[in-house]
């Protein structure tokens, strides 16, 4: 397909918006660091003060990237579920993925101490936490995906997936109600969702997720495009339903699955950027959308997360707090001027 003169100017000016917002979000923080000096260490000097070296590369540089995969991978996750299902409010979290991922984190920060009558906190760790998310994750998208080759209705394959999320949120209230005040308060910041506790092994290990997740919505371009229009014109397309329905099914739980896990469950942009993108861009070409709703995403998460730094304080306000306060109100706007919503 032929991408017009304007998608492409859009498209440059979104990459730039994406470099300003990543300076700005390394140059924010507890510790003001003058932007020369940020300068000179991103060109290998050395530094007036030798911490702001280790505060720039080992803090600021990896969280900004951790920004970027997780805004444009929630923002792509949730595009894929708003197309698939033709539903406006769908979002990463409507097939219960995220909320496995939830299950798997209390599990660990709840479960152990019920089981083993001691405090799990000998047991935690940023690596334990992300594999007990992740286990969680991934065995909610293995009985969605079982589910999905015996149900041929899609609508209701949601309404299954509304459900399963419905369980696990149910199990996650037990474990909390029998949870001591300590283990509760654990799994609490860990439900604020952050974006500053990967390691560089954990940041390339997310965005290899992110990254194949990617590629498996590229691959589905034809039959997201298909979808739209209904399953009975993709079929008549030559779209395999059942193959584009689990390819789709995947990429999503890879994207949604692997950040809540590393990330914590971060609410707002995967259900609100994909409609933010058609706004703007006034379009439903895939081709389009996909690489512009991931630059959105990625520019939100970096902007929300400059705003919850405090400025000369060591505290960082909930993330999730921040993403709902800043975007709700720009896409209120932007449906109330629009009259419409493009779907």
């Amino acid at each position: 397909m032929y991408v017009s003169k304007t998608y492409r100017i859009s498209f440059m000016f979104l990459v730039l918006a994406l470099l300003c917002s990543w300076f700005l979000n390394i140059s924010s923080g507890s510790v003001s660091i003058p932007f020369t000096e940020m300068l000179s260490i991103l060109f290998g000097e050395t530094p007036e003060i030798t911490s702001w070296k280790y505060i720039i590369w080992d803090y600021r540089i990896p969280k900004a990237f951790t920004s970027i995969l997780v805004g444009g991978g929630l923002s792509l996750s949730g595009l894929l579920m708003q197309t698939l299902f033709r539903n406006p409010l769908a979002g990463p979290f409507v097939l219960g993925i995220s909320s496995g991922a939830s299950l798997g984190a209390a599990l660990l920060l709840m479960g152990v101490s019920l089981l083993a009558g001691y405090s799990s906190f000998t047991f935690l760790g940023d690596v334990s936490l992300a594999i007990a998310a992740s286990i969680g994750s991934f065995l909610v998208l293995l009985i969605v995906m079982i589910v999905a080759q015996r149900v041929k209705d899609t609508m209701a394959l949601l309404i299954i997936g509304l459900m399963f999320g419905s369980i696990t949120s149910a199990l996650v209230s037990v474990l909390a109600y029998f949870s001591s005040a300590e283990d509760l308060q654990r799994f609490i910041f860990w439900s604020f969702g952050s974006v500053g506790n990967l390691s560089t092994n954990q940041l390339l290990l997310l965005g290899s997720i992110v990254t194949v997740g990617v590629l498996l919505s590229i691959i589905s371009i034809k039959s997201l495009n298909a979808f739209l229009l209904g399953e009975n014109y993709a079929q008549s397309l030559g779209v395999s339903l059942k193959k584009s329905r689990l390819m789709i099914i995947i990429a999503t739980g890879l994207l949604a699955g692997g950040i809540t896990a590393f990330a914590g469950p971060i609410a707002f942009v995967g259900l609100a950027v994909p409609h933010l993108t058609r706004q703007i861009f006034d379009t439903m070409e895939h081709k389009v959308l996909i690489p512009t709703v991931m630059l959105y995403g990625a520019i939100l998460m970096l902007l929300c997360d400059t705003l919850a730094q405090l400025p000369n304080s060591a505290s960082v306000l909930p993330i999730n707090a921040i993403t709902s306060l800043v975007g709700a109100p720009v896409v209120i706007w932007l449906l109330v001027r629009k009259r419409k919503m493009m779907f």
